[in-house]
């Protein structure tokens, strides 16, 4: 993982994150800094659990497929926006990958206790409004937003 950077604005926080293809070794590492980011901003503790879910899965996904991948962390006064952006393989049938328990995580993610279909599913689940696009062979786009409760 490298460094992220920080840009705060009044009532604004913004976090970029690189994330490493394959690196098993670090993964979580990123979706772990936006929990303590979360929590440390004072943040409903269901926005941040909601919040470190999706950001664990779509980590999880960039390291097991993508080469490398960005996620942007942004806070605004209504709601936390996560996108993640890779270069990875693209996925060929979103709605088919959207399905609760669809992998197609080989041997070895699997023996490391990934891989079991849920990521996307969850990721759906636990965002409030979900955005996903993909091309084969240049990677994928996903954009979680998790809304803020009213002031």
């Amino acid at each position: 993982m490298k460094p992220a950077v920080n840009v705060s604005e009044k009532n604004l926080i913004k976090y970029s994150f690189e994330v490493e293809g394959g690196n098993f070794d670090t993964a979580g590492t990123v979706s772990t800094r936006i929990k303590s980011i979360l929590k440390e901003s004072g943040l409903p503790s269901d926005v941040v659990r909601k919040s470190a879910i999706v950001s664990y899965e779509a980590e999880i996904n960039v390291v097991s497929y993508a080469k490398k991948g960005f996620i942007n962390l942004s806070v605004t006064p209504t709601a936390v926006e996560i996108e993640v952006n890779d270069e990875g393989p693209g996925i060929p049938d979103i709605e088919q990958a959207m399905e609760q328990g669809y992998s197609t995580a080989g041997q070895h993610i699997r023996e490391m206790g990934f891989g079991a279909g849920m990521g996307l599913y969850n990721i759906k689940s636990y965002s409030d409004r979900f955005d996903i696009s993909s091309e084969v062979d240049k990677g994928t786009v996903l954009k979680m937003i998790i809304l803020l409760p009213h002031s």
